[in-house]
């Protein structure tokens, strides 16, 4: 079983330096995953940086490695960006924590007409929050290089402002192209994924009209917590990222 722990404080690190981790990070991997020395583990910055070695320390306040192998992961271009309304129950977190693990570079909060779950006063900051500590835990499950950034809360306002800078597709069951046939360039991509009742059809216009291209994944109707996903494995083939 591979084991992968980030500490973000971690900025460079050579062949038979000491690299650490601690504090819940050191507990969980001695009480829970039951790491011991001699073991190797990798340890990451999530910005890239991954170092791999035996474990020499074992103890509940500090786990520490000595540095066998270095890698720097490149962040991949072009992004995929993930636009994905909140939704009711854990949806929305679940289609965050599997775009993570699927390969997805940052993801985006949006408010959306039909979007039952609401992010306001104090819940805006601890929303966020929840996605962040989501994306962290999925990197380290899917033992990726980054971490993918969590960006602000947008309104569908905000969003069509997004539209004329990138390339957003927004999936849409009626749409006349499909995901799979459209042509993608050297650029980033937004993907927008809406609630769990779909995109209402004033931001499906405000959207288009700023630029924005609908496109389907195929006949039937996917969840909003599958629907982002599903999407992202088609680009990660079509960008020949898999």
């Amino acid at each position: 079983m591979a084991h992968f722990y980030i500490n973000e404080l971690l900025e460079t690190a050579a062949v038979g330096e000491r690299v650490a981790i601690d504090g819940r990070e050191a507990r969980h991997a001695v009480t829970v995953s039951r790491l011991a020395v001699g073991e190797s583990i990798s340890i990451g910055n999530g910005r890239g940086l991954i170092v791999t070695g035996p474990v020499v320390v074992a103890e509940h306040t500090e786990l520490s490695i000595e540095v066998a192998a270095v890698e720097t992961a490149e962040r991949p271009t072009p992004a995929i960006i993930l636009v994905q309304a909140l939704a009711k129950g854990d949806r929305d977190e679940l289609a965050v924590q599997v775009a993570t693990e699927l390969g997805v570079d940052a993801v985006i909060p949006w408010t959306a007409a039909r979007s039952i779950s609401r992010w306001e006063g104090s819940k805006v900051a601890k929303g966020h929050d929840r996605w962040v500590a989501i994306t962290r835990e999925a990197t380290k499950q899917s033992i990726r290089g980054w971490i993918p950034d969590v960006l602000d809360l947008v309104s569908s306002n905000q969003l069509a402002k997004l539209a004329p800078a990138t390339r957003m597709l927004v999936l849409e069951p009626t749409a006349e192209n499909a995901l799979t046939a459209i042509e993608l360039r050297d650029e980033d991509i937004v993907l927008v994924v809406g609630p769990e009742g779909g995109i209402a059809p004033h931001e499906l216009d405000a959207l288009v009209a700023a630029g924005a291209e609908l496109v389907r994944l195929g006949d039937g109707v996917l969840r909003t917590s599958t629907a982002g996903p599903a999407a992202i494995a088609v680009l990660s083939a079509k960008l020949a990222r898999w």
